[in-house]
């Protein structure tokens, strides 16, 4: 039976919404200011690459072993439970990084926020099981815009403070925040299920999760499509800082940085919802294939930007399409799950997530040898090859 007074829908999305955006913004600040923090905690000009390859990928490395379990742990224990550990141990971990003293303590205080992860799954599950079928789409677009417009606003707005009061401050703010907002779950949120706990073994469970993905056909597809658009968006975004400090010599860096870093993630903001309604009317394979297309060709244009105005341009292009292409994936397994496995199977999700997070930043290191554009050029690889899969998932998806 469902839980008394649960949250009607609207309600629960605006929580959710407030919580990712809370998460996304620290991340975001985490990720945009990595180059520049590296240099003020001592590390040498030639090994910031190394170092900010190694900070973005440490969290998918710790959290990668827990993927399949986070989501059955929401289904057997609680959703609400799941969500909320999420926001206290991102708290720890901003706090960890404004403290951090060497390169060395901050890839560590990175490697901890594995354990943060998990959470986003288990929330689009909450909502799926919430919201009228045909609103689905566009709830679940929306919630990802939280992300999209934490990765926003964080770079931009984070930029302007790190050049007036420095990065400490910030990361330490960030786990105020992140403290509010498990609060907030902790006491707001009520779950609203329509049976009883799922029963049996966590292990045999978890298994059973990562086994659907092999069996089912349109499961497997949408996961391997979703992996080559991360592939792609990982081997670039963390590099991308970089790329604007090579373009830009000029006073207030982090904020130049804030505003580039940030505007990629303001197209996605505006133009994922439009991509959850086109998918809702036209599917959500077609849309999935305009999205990854325009997303290797922006890729390909960040590479050859002659410009700071150029580069912030092909920027914002990648932001909308790798944005609405996410958007696409989530609600290709949303509405192709079984009710009964939707929370593990959306939180696998997090498995695309992982291994893209581990090994573009990786690919993208390695590519930096050969110049720093050459990085650009390889990302918009993975994006085209992902063009042939949604081929695929249309002819299932009609």
């Amino acid at each position: 039976m469902p839980s008394p007074n649960p949250l009607a829908w609207p309600a629960a999305l605006a929580l959710f919404f407030a919580a990712s955006f809370i998460e996304a913004v620290g991340v975001a600040h985490v990720l945009a200011f990595a180059p520049l923090y590296l240099q003020q905690l001592g590390a040498a000009p030639g090994e910031v690459p190394y170092w900010t390859g190694l900070v973005s990928s440490g969290a998918f490395v710790v959290g990668l072993p827990l993927v399949p379990f986070w989501g059955v742990w929401a289904e057997k224990y609680s959703r609400k439970l799941i969500i909320a550990r999420s926001a206290y141990v991102e708290a720890l971990v901003f706090l960890l990084v404004g403290l951090s003293r060497s390169p060395l303590e901050l890839a560590g205080a990175m490697l901890l926020s594995g354990f943060q992860l998990g959470n986003t799954g288990v929330m689009y599950a909450a909502l799926t099981a919430m919201t009228p079928r045909q609103r689905v789409g566009f709830a679940l677009s929306v919630l990802g815009v939280a992300s999209t417009l934490g990765f926003a606003l964080g770079p931009a707005l984070g930029g302007l403070l790190a050049d007036s009061v420095g990065l400490r401050p910030l990361y330490v703010a960030d786990a105020a925040l992140s403290l509010g907002s498990g609060l907030a779950v902790t006491l707001l949120f009520r779950e609203a299920r329509a049976s009883g706990p799922a029963m049996g073994s966590v292990w045999r469970m978890a298994w059973e999760a990562v086994s659907g993905i092999v069996r089912v056909p349109v499961t497997r597809l949408v996961f391997l499509a979703y992996l080559m658009a991360l592939l792609g968006r990982f081997m670039a975004s963390p590099f991308l800082p970089l790329l604007v400090q090579d373009l830009y010599t000029g006073e207030s860096v982090a904020t130049v940085v804030g505003m580039v870093v940030g505007g990629t993630a303001v197209a996605g903001a505006v133009l994922s919802p439009l991509a959850g309604v086109l998918g809702d009317r036209l599917g959500y394979a077609r849309v999935l294939g305009w999205s990854v297309a325009a997303g290797a060709l922006a890729s390909a244009g960040l590479a050859l930007a002659p410009t700071l105005w150029a580069l912030a341009l092909a920027a914002l292009l990648v932001g909308a399409a790798l944005s609405a292409a996410a958007a696409m994936c989530t609600a290709l397994l949303a509405t192709t799950t079984p009710a009964e496995r939707r929370s593990p199977t959306l939180n696998l999700a997090l498995l695309p997530l992982y291994l893209g997070g581990i090994a573009g930043p990786v690919l993208g290191a390695a590519l930096a040898a050969l110049g720093l554009r050459a990085v650009f050029l390889g990302a918009a690889v993975p994006l085209a090859a992902t063009l042939a899969l949604t081929r695929r998932l249309r002819a299932r998806e009609e």
